[in-house]
């Protein structure tokens, strides 16, 4: 038997291959970033062609660094940054425009007269488990046909090819023009308000109210299963897991029975909690989502409470304002300081998203006097992380029924200890981390690899999941609750504000 599986895991700053054994131990990574790209305020694209041409690069790092070839895989998975959509010629290959990121709001307008035709934000959620909002790969399609000259007359002719960046990774891992699988996921088909959450299938009515053809859409699957076999870099390997990142991360933190539930800290940060089989609609903001689905077996549902902006306020510290010269380096700064001054920092960049949906708000920084320090900046932007992680984790509660007990925290985030114990104190449940910090891409190493028997059940993933740290709530409940009242009050300051003009 083949003796390790491989992970691609193309996220928002980067894309990742990660070799796993059976152990689910990391044996090695590739790694490269890729631009980010700003046309206009609101507005985050990618280079489809760049990051196809750095999965290819990461892969053959990863097995150069542990000296394997593709003779050792047993099988390969992809997760990837949901949502963010890409447009591509089917006879050429070539994307018509650039990826359209998840955070980018550009979409505003379409989402605004879909919901005019009736039921405003809430005109598809009973089907697809999602409001209407920019965030989603619906409206984004929608505004790549109406705005790039001749998508449309080719999207109807059937030349044009949707994915978001599994697809589009899965396409050119396959083959690409010479024969390339052209299929998805139900965790991301779910995550384009095109898929119906009962039937797992496009619902052609809200296609064609977006004005999306059907021929556009990749084949929906299983999140654990032999969808191609690859060419290339990654020669007879099988391709046969695929899972949106934070569906990806939830399965590798083990999250399998109901009730369980982890939050992944990267440049957003996302809570999923496992519902079982049973779609639980939220009254609080959060989203339905497919959590995961095994080959034949019935789906697994969740709450996800999403989050635009945690870790990416830190990039924007370093790279925008220059306070830090590394992520790194905010720990050091924030951890000189024993609270934030009394500023709060609502980083509101692409609206917010669970539990308001606010397309309108925008980034606000309160609370300033005099006495606030660089130190203290630093810390807002920290505290930020967890003050909105506990008013998604409210709206959970709320919707469940049931309050956690503990959190499974994951992603790039989590070393930062500061954080970590800030969040539990303001949870007021422990936080805890796994020995492999990296749940996203060893979740979808573990779906590829139950595909092929590489593991035997989720048993065999159980025993795998070790903890590594563990923070213990010790703030005072009346501070507590006093700075969480400032959080709240600081939210409101950044409603209502569109171009730049506050009403």
């Amino acid at each position: 038997m083949s003796r390790y599986v491989l992970a691609i895991d193309q996220g928002t700053t980067s894309t990742r291959a990660i070799i796993f054994d059976h152990a689910g131990t990391i044996v090695s990574v590739g790694q490269k970033e890729h631009e980010q790209i700003f046309p206009r305020a609101g507005w985050v694209e990618h280079d489809p062609a760049e990051i196809s041409e750095n999965t290819r690069h990461v892969v053959g790092q990863a097995l150069a660094k542990a000296d394997l070839n593709t003779g050792d895989l047993a099988a390969a998975g992809i997760t990837n940054q949901r949502e963010t959509t890409v447009v591509w010629d089917r006879h050429t290959g070539q994307p018509v425009y650039n990826a359209i990121v998840w955070q980018d709001t550009r979409t505003q307008s379409i989402v605004e007269d879909l919901g005019a035709l009736g039921g405003g934000a809430e005109r598809y959620k009973a089907k697809v488990g999602l409001p209407l909002a920019t965030y989603f790969s619906g409206p984004k399609i929608r505004w790549i046909l109406d705005n790039v000259d001749g998508a449309r007359e080719k999207a109807e002719r059937g030349d044009l090819l949707f994915g978001n960046t599994d697809t589009w990774t899965l396409w050119n891992l396959t083959g690409g023009v010479n024969g390339g699988v052209h299929a998805t996921d139900v965790t991301n088909a779910s995550r384009t308000m095109l898929m119906d959450l009962d039937t797992l299938s496009w619902d052609p009515g809200i296609a064609a109210e977006m004005g999306i053809p059907l021929s556009m859409l990749p084949e929906i699957r299983s999140s654990s299963e032999e969808y191609g076999i690859a060419t290339g870099v990654l020669n007879g390997v099988p391709i046969a897991g695929i899972l949106g990142d934070q569906q990806a991360a939830t399965f590798g933190q083990v999250c399998y029975e109901v009730g369980t539930a982890k939050n992944t800290y990267g440049t957003g940060n996302f809570m999923l909690l496992n519902t079982g089989e049973e779609k639980v609609a939220s009254k609080n903001g959060l989203l339905t989502t497919v959590c995961y689905k095994i080959g034949d077996a019935q789906p697994v549902y969740a709450l996800e409470g999403s989050i635009a902006i945690t870790g990416a306020l830190v990039q924007w510290l370093r790279d925008n304002l220059g306070i830090i010269s590394s992520a790194a380096e905010i720990e050091t700064l924030a951890g000189r300081v024993e609270d934030n001054g009394g500023a709060y920092f609502v980083p509101a960049f692409s609206g917010l998203f669970a539990p308001y949906w606010r397309a309108d708000a925008r980034g606000a920084l309160v609370g300033l006097t005099r006495y606030v320090s660089r130190e203290h900046l630093a810390r807002a932007v920290l505290e930020a992380t967890a003050f909105q992680t506990r008013e998604v984790l409210d709206a959970m509660n709320a919707d469940s029924g049931v309050a956690l007990t503990e959190l499974k925290v994951d992603g790039g985030m989590v070393a930062n200890e500061l954080l970590m114990q800030f969040q539990a104190d303001l949870l007021d449940v422990p936080v805890v981390r796994p020995k492999v910090a990296e749940t996203t891409a060893l979740g979808a190493a573990y779906a590829a690899g139950l595909a092929v028997g590489y593991w035997s059940g989720l048993d065999d993933l159980r025993a795998n999941w070790a903890e590594d740290k563990r923070w213990v709530p010790a703030l005072d409940a009346a501070e507590r609750e006093r700075i969480y009242r400032n959080w709240k009050k600081a939210v409101t300051k950044s409603f209502d504000w569109v171009d730049g003009d506050v009403d």
